[in-house]
């Protein structure tokens, strides 16, 4: 990565989700909880639609901070999930992450995230710190 400096706006990488990589992510995690797979049953518990799982959401946003900086240069992540991302049958939707640059000491940069999914902040206090 070239050379950081504070308040420097990153670019952003948009990541797709739909229903396909939600089984793949329920298979590979273990994690088959009908929210994210069935509509009529996520529908019947109050959800506008079937939901991505949250630590995918958390995981895609984790993975551009180590596409940023390389994966052995993440010292930490962190995020809280504040809105989930909805994702309808037969359509793919975008989760889109993008970083800034904030304080930059001792060969650390500490990154904040954003993660917007239909122009809706999903992730709070999502940030990282990362190797220089």
């Amino acid at each position: 990565m070239s050379q950081l400096i504070t308040g420097q706006e990153l670019p952003a990488k948009t990541f797709t989700i739909n229903r396909a990589l939600l089984i793949q992510y329920a298979d590979a995690s273990g994690d088959q909880n009908p929210i994210h797979q069935d509509e009529v049953f996520a529908k019947s518990v109050g959800l506008p639609d079937v939901i991505a799982h949250g630590m995918l959401t958390m995981g895609l946003a984790g993975k551009y901070l180590s596409d940023i900086s390389g994966a052995e240069k993440v010292i930490e992540f962190s995020a809280k999930f504040i809105k989930p991302v909805v994702v309808p049958a037969n359509t793919e939707v975008f989760l889109i992450v993008s970083g800034k640059v904030g304080e930059i000491a001792d060969g650390l940069a500490k990154i904040e995230l954003l993660a917007m999914c239909n122009e809706i902040k999903v992730l709070g206090v999502a940030k990282g710190v990362i190797k220089l």
